[in-house]
């Protein structure tokens, strides 16, 4: 039986930094060197790399890459070094009071929500209190903001932190012009919209006051919350102390249904298995849901094509499974209504012409569609209705689970990120589990599954890609050892299933927590005495946003669609030909086709994070 959830409206982003004057003082965005990750998780500075990244499975000194011989100019260092260095150059600057300033392109001060001004009178009007090093416990939906990361010019989850941690009183005003002034490091970089149930950061606060952590939740909006924090010894960092990290996936399960049998994939599939001589295995692996199709053809899609005449039935039929144009599942806009859809404008307004004239323009260019495109468009809403109805069978979540064991150990991920080749060290991660939740949740009308991963560190992408081969593999009833097969030297392309359905769980500190108490004498951080508020946070402001996104933007149902109909063999290794019945890239430099690049993550620059 699915736990039901009722969704509940978002409580309103009532901003802590609207309540203070945090964007109008000029400042410089701390240097950001994230590497990694789902989450970014390899940033912070040099030193920190070399202490933590032997240990995470990063590359440490040992596999650092190999020196790319000189450009001419005496720099031999990696493009990424060379552009943070130049991008630091041209941009740092200091206020009259020592604090780095940000200009534009064009000379003009930036303005900034990551520093807060106030009057040297109020400064030194403030009485002194002393600073004391905490570890703070910290969940957020991250829909609306760019991210866990100190970003000056942007608002972001750590721009609300610093100004509700100055609102109550435990950032000082005299420090509140510039974040590194409390030393603040996160454990783990969350990029745009993305969620933490849990994160933490380190810095120096005054916390004295018993109900500090009771007023600064009362100055941040209801979608990010403080859960404690507890003191640590001075060197303690969050990001270095962090031994691992577990995240959450949540899958609607219809993502584990077959692709339509008159789908590109549904064929290539089909006949593959038919040349090898494994029909029949498949067909088993299908057993549970072998008449889904033909009883939603049967009941849902031959009564609407009933109705249509005969002429024009035929050109519907040939735009159900016709190729979709690749978009960018993370970061298009809501589609809104069918009957929105309907009205979409083909022609942006001409910004050079007056507003009048590029009104008239801008309405006389509204495409009609034609009576086939708007069948079309109603049988596809019936295709997603009925897919939200499935329920998941015990047998088909054994076979996902089965799929994700093979992840658990030592693997050579190069396949399951970007620009990284199997020779490369540090596409070796560890991962300690990969467990689905037998017990569905169920959102309106769509079962989700709650999958959880537990990892050393994660590579930009790698958890999305993970999600997307294990659906790919049960979907289309491929061996469990085309998993291990990815693991060796032949590139293939895999692609990311969309970000809306990841969130940090947690991370951990076993090490630290090991000699917190008898080295430091200090409390061991933990999430264990928060969990109640934890999971009601979740139920109530992250799992609705996840459903609110599939809702108006069919980020699942459109990936799926997408893989099934895009007519090339860059996917075909999930068929019974094997990993080399696709087609195989020499380098992962090689061009590949643009309408692809966003499904398989390499249309962004891997220094960023993902998103």
């Amino acid at each position: 039986m699915a736990e039901t959830i009722k969704p509940s409206s978002p409580a309103p982003a009532s901003s802590s930094i609207a309540n203070l004057p945090a964007a109008n003082i000029e400042a410089m965005p701390a240097a950001e060197n994230a590497e990694d990750g789902e989450r970014g998780d390899e940033q912070s500075t040099e030193p920190d790399r070399k202490r933590g990244n032997a240990r995470r499975g990063g590359r440490g000194q040992q596999g650092k890459r190999k020196d790319r011989g000189d450009r001419g100019d005496g720099d031999s260092s990696s493009k990424g070094d060379r552009s943070r260095r130049w991008n630091e150059s041209k941009r740092r600057k200091v206020d009259d009071r020592g604090n780095r300033v940000a200009f534009n392109k064009d000379g003009e001060r930036v303005k900034s929500y990551m520093s807060i001004p106030f009057s040297e009178e109020e400064i030194a009007a403030e009485e002194r209190r002393p600073k004391r090093k905490v570890a703070v416990m910290i969940g957020y939906a991250g829909t609306g903001y760019k991210g866990m990361q100190i970003a000056h010019q942007e608002k972001t989850i750590e721009g609300e932190l610093f100004a509700a941690f100055v609102a109550a009183g435990a950032v000082s005003k005299a420090n509140a012009s510039d974040p590194r002034k409390i030393a603040l490091v996160r454990c783990a970089r969350t990029d745009k919209g993305v969620h933490a149930a849990g994160n933490v950061i380190s810095l120096k606060l005054i916390i004295e006051d018993p109900d500090i952590v009771q007023k600064i939740n009362e100055s941040l909006p209801e979608q990010i919350r403080v859960w404690g924090m507890e003191r640590t010894n001075n060197s303690f960092s969050a990001y270095t102390a962090c031994d691992s990290r577990w995240y959450e996936y949540l899958l609607p399960s219809y993502a584990l249904l077959p692709p339509h049998p008159d789908s590109f994939l549904g064929r290539k599939v089909s006949d593959a298995a038919k040349e090898n001589g494994v029909y029949d295995d498949m067909l088993k692996r299908w057993e549970d849901v072998k008449d889904f199709w033909t009883d939603v053809e049967e009941n849902d899609i031959k009564p609407m094509l009933d109705n249509i005449d005969p002429e024009l039935r035929k050109e519907v039929l040939s735009l159900l499974h016709a190729a979709d144009e690749f978009r960018n599942i993370d970061t298009k806009e809501a589609s809104g209504s069918a009957d929105d859809e309907a009205k979409t404008e083909i022609t942006p307004a001409d910004s050079e012409k007056p507003s009048g004239e590029g009104e008239s323009k801008k309405s006389s260019a509204r495409r009609e569609f034609t009576a086939a495109e708007i069948a079309a468009r109603d049988v596809k809403a019936a295709y997603r209705t009925a897919l939200r109805r499935y329920r998941i069978t015990a047998v088909r979540l054994q076979q996902l689970q089965e799929a994700l064991n093979q992840y658990v150990g030592t693997r050579n991920f190069h396949n399951y990120t970007v620009q990284k080749t199997h020779k490369d060290p540090s596409a070796k991660r560890h991962i300690k589990s990969f467990v689905v939740n037998p017990k569905p949740i169920q959102i309106r009308d769509t079962e989700w599954l709650s999958l959880k991963v537990h990892g050393q560190s994660f590579m930009m992408h790698q958890i999305r890609k993970m999600v997307a081969m294990a659906c790919l593999v049960v979907r289309c009833g491929a061996p469990l050892d085309r998993i291990t097969e990815s693991y060796g030297p032949r590139n293939i392309s895999i692609p990311k299933v969309p970000g809306s359905g990841l969130l940090l769980e947690r991370p951990v500190f076993e090490a630290y927590n090991q000699k917190a108490k008898e080295s430091f004498g200090r409390e061991p951080i933990s999430f264990e005495k928060y969990e109640a508020q934890i999971e009601e946070f979740k139920n109530r402001q992250i799992y609705p946003r996840m459903w609110e996104a599939e809702e108006k933007e069919n980020a699942f149902h459109d990936f799926f669609r997408q893989i099934d109909n895009f007519r090339s063999d860059y996917f075909l290794w999930v068929t019974a030909n094997g990993i080399t019945g696709s087609r195989e890239r020499k380098e992962k430099e090689e061009n590949i086709p643009k309408e692809l690049e966003a499904e398989l993550g390499e249309d962004e620059n891997p220094e960023e994070g993902d998103g």
